[in-house]
């Protein structure tokens, strides 16, 4: 992870800063081992025992930008506010280790205002990218080959993943986590870290926060009783019944609550847990269609393919870590 040393961390910047800190940095060894191996690599290139103060953050790392080039993944969290806000120029030894790192095929990701280096470096041209809404008109006028998409939380373009700002970018890292090692050792990691398991990159980043924190917590019984019944046909109808209001009234709730809509969040709800059961049952595809309520192999195919980018058949290869288990199917 890139950490602008010599300019320092302003205080608004350091939930970013944590973020990767918290998700990789801290082993996890009894969900996968091993598990990440996180750098902090300094843009200062005098003296790298120094330390540098910002925010009163007092920072202090052994790597520099040339450790970048051995790197996986590589993350930009942020970009000091002079050079979004101003116009400042990055520093150009920044801007040639991120083309080096993705030239020798590492992950590149930026959180929020990170998304301004990796465009200086030309590495979101001709892509969709995001960042914080506050920035994303600076970031869309300064770099017209980008395309700026200010609607959404996280774009995933498979080896350029950019996030909006703040909460953002803990739901792309989840998802790095869920992309690595799985669907379910990204929910346990969640479960520790008291955040919700996952939402998807394409809900909206412009959440109506007016509502009242009752009405939030009110939302949670019907919510737990829809988890718990994926495998039954479930509308609006259903959960606006289960919850004793209209389904106008739940329609609007749950939106201004979660940013999405009720058959959007149920629909995300039915592949989590289709990914669970391809991860850790051997269930054939048909059983694990009727289970998560997602129909027909043909049906869980399409949504499986839309949204996560593979098969389920493939997705299942790709995650043979746990030894499978029988899951009774009532069907």
């Amino acid at each position: 992870m890139v950490v602008t040393e010599e300019i320092g961390v302003p205080s608004w910047d350091l939930y970013e800063l944590s973020i990767p800190c918290t998700v990789f940095g801290k082993p996890q060894t009894d969900l996968a081992d091993p598990w990440y191996d996180l750098r902090l690599c300094g843009t200062g290139t005098a003296d790298r025992d120094r330390s540098a103060t910002g925010g009163g953050l007092s920072l202090r790392t052994p790597y520099g930008l040339d450790d970048l080039a051995g790197a996986d993944t590589v993350i930009v969290p942020s970009v000091p506010d002079a050079c979004v806000e101003e116009g400042a120029p990055l520093p150009r030894e920044l801007i040639a280790a991120l083309c080096r790192a993705a030239a020798a095929g590492a992950r590149m990701v930026s959180l929020c205002t990170g998304a301004f280096a990796l465009a200086e470096a030309g590495l979101l041209d001709g892509r969709r990218a995001t960042a914080h809404w506050m920035h994303t008109a600076q970031l869309a006028e300064r770099y017209p080959k980008v395309r700026v998409d200010d609607s959404v939380l996280y774009v995933d373009e498979g080896d350029v993943l950019t996030s909006a700002g703040l909460t953002a970018g803990l739901d792309l890292c989840l998802h790095l986590v869920r992309r690595d090692l799985g669907a379910h050792i990204a929910n346990q990691l969640a479960r520790r870290m008291v955040v919700p398991a996952h939402r998807p990159g394409g809900q909206a980043q412009f959440i109506d926060l007016s509502v009242p924190a009752r009405d939030d917590a009110g939302l949670t019984p019907v919510l737990d009783w829809a988890r718990a019944h994926l495998d039954q046909p479930l509308t609006v109808e259903d959960l606006a019944r289960r919850a004793a209001m209209s389904p106008r009234t739940l329609y609007r709730r749950l939106q201004a609550a979660t940013g999405t809509t009720p058959l959007r969040w149920l629909l995300a709800q039915r592949l989590a847990r289709a990914q669970s059961l391809l991860e850790s049952t051997d269930l054939p595809i048909e059983a694990v269609g009727r289970l998560s309520g997602l129909g027909t192999a043909n049906n869980l195919r399409h949504h499986f393919l839309k949204h996560t980018g593979v098969s389920p058949g493939d997705y299942r290869r790709a995650f043979p870590a746990r030894p499978p288990r029988a899951v009774a199917d009532p069907a």
